[in-house]
């Protein structure tokens, strides 16, 4: 089934710099599109829970600024 949507003349000119080539339906570059934001592989519990645990670190202030590590490095 195909359906007709309205774009923004600006939009349009943006597709059409996205083909591959020039004949490349705008369905096929829309579904490109779709398709490069889908993650096939969700983050891990493990993953989730770490990343929280940075946040906290973060809002807590437990966190090193790249001017501390570079004094670290550097031994001072």
């Amino acid at each position: 089934m195909k359906t007709t949507i309205q774009v923004d003349v600006e939009v349009k000119k943006m597709l059409d710099e996205l083909k591959i080539h020039e004949r490349e339906s705008y369905s096929s570059v829309i579904r490109r599109l779709i398709m490069s934001r889908i993650d096939e592989e969700p983050l891990s519990r493990e993953t989730l829970k770490k990343i929280e645990e940075a946040l906290e670190d973060i809002k807590s202030g437990r966190l090193y600024t790249s001017e501390d590590v570079r004094r670290e490095v550097e031994g001072r």
